[in-house]
């Protein structure tokens, strides 16, 4: 028996603007409104405005939070300072990848962990096992918040027409408490686009009339919705990994080229700690297969799962791929074997339905915005 797809606060407005929906992570969500590469070069060129109230937003409160999340996850929670976020991971006892989050430091004793849609109940879940023993505690706060986000160039100035907040204030990978269009929000100077940008948690009741002010705000910057089609190749252009793509359970952080988000050197134990330490050790003699970047000279895309091959022989396997707007040709990130992994190795394809098809290695990202 399946379930229904949850909805957004913003579902029937979505829909008003003709939105084509898609089920995501048990959520019913807007895949693109119009062209998915309209709003791909809009959020590159100008500004684009998405609903990603799918995401598990998770606070943790108490005198022990910092010292209970460094130990549940393999980043130093301790050392993030009020008003600032960081990027972290919870792994599995083995090193397995649960999911790649972001930890936002609220107040004193307050923090807000935000997970991928897929994996919030899991990684809730895993939290509430792991909070035994410390004094905090953890609550799952998904009902409590919508999530939008602008990303884009124009960014600062259409946020700058909707508050009075001290965004010139606001460093990348931080945020701050303030009142967007009227509406309480804590916004974030995060994003997945590899554009400048804000992510506005707001409550549910109030999504509506910040996105209608958003978008008022927005149009004379050429601001327009966008769906989650474009942010997928948005961050694939950035380099950014994606959990079920370049990030799973079968992958430690080292194995994903993330190892320098593990803190060793944090006070105390952590959840992964042993097969971590062992997997740095690995990675140091043994490179493990190292993730990429291909370009293709053709015009065929190369999709998840694709054999990358050289010499005859299977040397990796695609993660991501898809036509990039920006550079005009498909592009893919790929897990591939460390001999063959130096930008410009010669004689690397991609296996697309029984045809090599010749890929350029490149480094990643494909796209670097310029500051």
């Amino acid at each position: 028996m399946s379930t229904a797809p949850r909805l957004t606060a913003l579902d029937s407005l979505h829909r008003s603007l003709g939105a084509t929906m898609t089920d995501f992570a048990g959520w019913d969500m807007p895949l693109r409104y119009a062209s998915e590469r309209d709003e791909h070069n809009a959020v590159r060129t100008r500004a684009g405005l998405f609903d990603l109230s799918h995401m598990g937003e998770i606070t943790v409160t108490g005198p022990e939070a910092a010292a209970f999340l460094s130990y549940a996850l393999v980043g130093n929670i301790a050392t993030v300072g009020n008003g600032r976020a960081r990027y972290t991971m919870i792994v599995q006892e083995d090193g397995g990848i649960v999911d790649d989050l972001i930890v936002y430091r609220l107040g004193e004793s307050e923090y807000m962990v935000v997970a991928n849609a897929g994996n919030a109940q899991i990684v809730l879940d895993a939290l509430a096992a792991r909070v035994g023993g410390f004094d905090a505690e953890v609550r799952d706060d998904r009902d409590a918040y919508a999530l939008l986000a602008v990303q884009g160039p124009e960014s600062p100035a259409i946020m700058k027409a909707v508050t009075d907040a001290d965004l010139d204030g606001l460093k990348y990978y931080a945020g701050l408490p303030g009142t967007v269009a009227g509406v309480p929000a804590l916004i974030a100077r995060t994003g997945y686009t590899g554009e400048d940008g804000f992510e506005l948690f707001v409550a549910p009741e109030h999504a509506e009339q910040l996105w209608r002010a958003l978008t008022e705000a927005g149009a004379p910057h050429g601001l327009i919705p966008c769906g989650l089609s474009c942010r997928d190749t948005l961050r694939l252009e950035a380099g950014m990994p994606l959990y079920g793509h370049e990030l799973t359970t079968a992958l430690t952080p080292f194995d994903a080229g993330l190892g320098r988000v593990v803190k060793f050197e944090k006070e105390g134990d952590f959840v992964g700690r042993e097969a971590l330490t062992a997997a740095a050790e690995r990675a140091e003699s043994a490179p493990p297969r190292k993730l990429v970047g291909l370009i293709a000279a053709g015009r065929r895309v190369p999709r998840a799962g694709f054999p990358v091959v050289a010499d005859g022989k299977v040397i990796g396997e695609v993660t991501s791929g898809a036509p990039s707007p920006t550079l005009g040709k498909p592009i893919a990130m790929a897990y591939v074997d460390a001999a063959f992994a130096a930008p410009g190795t010669e004689g690397v394809g991609v296996d697309i339905r029984g045809t090599h098809e010749p890929y350029e290695v490149v480094a990643l990202p494909f796209y670097k915005r310029q500051k």
